[in-house]
């Protein structure tokens, strides 16, 4: 099956700690379902201090479950959800179910 939300793409939290909130997508993990977004689900971490790294309390992203998120609308940004569309050249796209834009192509 063809991946409906890709690195790069933005998106809206829908449940959770930081619903409404909006972020783009670092890293999508096919396998475990999640993805990590930018700036959602901040987790504090105690790090002990290397030759490359400084120690300390640092906060990174923590990957949150695709089914927690969905695509931003292009044209409002508000949540949508995500199809494919054969075009009259041949190629497959995703357009967004809610404005009908295309959303890579």
């Amino acid at each position: 099956m063809a991946a409906k939300i890709k690195k790069g793409d933005k998106v809206v939290v829908l449940t959770g700690r930081d619903k409404g909130k909006t972020g783009e997508v670092i890293q999508v993990m096919p396998k475990e379902q999640r993805a990590l977004v930018r700036g959602v689900n901040l987790v504090r971490r105690h790090q002990r201090q290397t030759a490359s790294q400084e120690g300390g309390i640092i906060t990174k992203e923590s990957p949150i479950h695709l089914s927690n998120i969905a695509f931003a609308d292009p044209s409002t940004g508000k949540a949508t959800r995500v199809g494919f569309r054969i075009m009259e050249d041949g190629r497959k796209v995703r357009f967004a179910k809610r404005s009908g834009d295309v959303i890579d192509g």
